[in-house]
């Protein structure tokens, strides 16, 4: 049976998250249905729209995403840290920009007075949302019910649009999301989509190419930050041009179906990362295959088990493709 979502993310041990969301009843999200003989490539942008709108409402960060023909994926980080620092006014007034909450809390965001035998149930709510803006199933859940219900309504069907659940990892260190986020953004290039990563649609990759070219980087997405340093914001710690050559020349070689060499940047990048070219390949062509459950060095996932009081460490024998440089 599928383990319940809170024994699967556990921010203690990393904020970093892959989410994946696939699609039923033969449906398309994006492109060519060869079965209707639709094209449904608008429905890209309404993903990406709304990933952005909620990016804006939740305290949690994306990292890399992609719009694929019956399934997306997108890599997230919790930011606990920013939900705290907001003041209950705030809690409310994010909250209120997705859902209308209640007179209480309507009344309160507008800086009217709260009755004394209200502030209780006021300060329930208000804690119930702050845990909701940092909850990654209330984002997917945000993210995947008005797509649904748009595209039934273009389809003029009902039931189910996408699976379930959502399958989410937990990426227990740099390696992992690194990794996993280069495998997100050459999604298009290994399903054809597309010939380069620029010219990969509705990506995150396509976005930070786009921004590194005026010298600046995408503001809804979690910048790189490079080496880690005190006081740094928020961001993922390495520099955008290492990310940026290392998915170009990881890209070249899916794209030619061949062996090829990882050079300059690169290499140094996985030195640190300690992954060797071959392993990294590995990872960044069959990362869904290899991982269905938490990614990590043998010993961050045997600690993050054992927090979770988990009895077995599932694809233990897939972590030495992320510590053998």
């Amino acid at each position: 049976m599928p383990r319940p979502r809170r024994t699967q993310i556990s921010v203690e041990d990393t904020p970093f998250y892959h989410c994946c969301s696939r699609v039923v009843r033969r449906a398309f999200l994006c492109g060519d249905d060869t079965y209707s003989g639709k094209n449904y490539d608008h429905r890209r942008a309404w993903v990406e729209s709304l990933l952005f709108e909620l990016e804006a409402v939740f305290a949690i960060d994306i990292a890399a995403f992609a719009v694929m023909s019956n399934h997306l994926h997108v890599v997230l980080r919790v930011d606990i840290d920013r939900a705290n620092r907001w003041t209950d006014r705030e809690v409310l007034e994010q909250w209120h920009k997705l859902f209308k909450g209640d007179e209480l809390t309507q009344k309160f965001a507008k800086g009217e007075l709260v009755e004394p035998h209200q502030v209780l149930r006021l300060k329930h709510a208000i804690a119930i949302y702050r845990s909701r803006l940092c909850d990654i199933s209330w984002f997917m859940r945000c993210l995947n019910e008005p797509i649904a219900r748009q595209a039934n309504q273009e389809d003029n069907c009902s039931g189910r649009f996408w699976e379930g659940r959502f399958k989410s990892q937990a990426l227990l260190d740099e390696a992992a999301v690194l990794a996993c986020m280069t495998y997100v953004d050459l999604n298009p290039i290994r399903a054809k989509m597309a010939n380069t990563p620029e010219q990969s649609d509705h990506t995150s990759i396509q976005l930070r190419i786009r921004a590194a070219l005026k010298g600046e980087q995408p503001s809804n997405l979690l910048p790189f930050i490079g080496n880690e340093r005190d006081n740094q914001p928020n961001g993922i710690a390495f520099t955008l041009k290492d990310y940026l050559e290392l998915v170009e020349d990881t890209g070249r070689i899916i794209r030619n179906d061949k062996r090829g060499a990882i050079s300059g940047n690169s290499t140094k990048l996985l030195t640190r990362l300690n992954i060797s070219q071959d392993n990294w390949l590995k990872l960044t062509t069959e990362f869904g295959k290899l991982f269905h459950g938490p990614v990590g060095t043998l010993q961050e996932l045997t600690d993050y088990c054992e927090h979770l009081e988990m009895r077995r460490r599932h694809f233990a024998k897939c972590c030495r493709y992320l510590n053998t440089g």
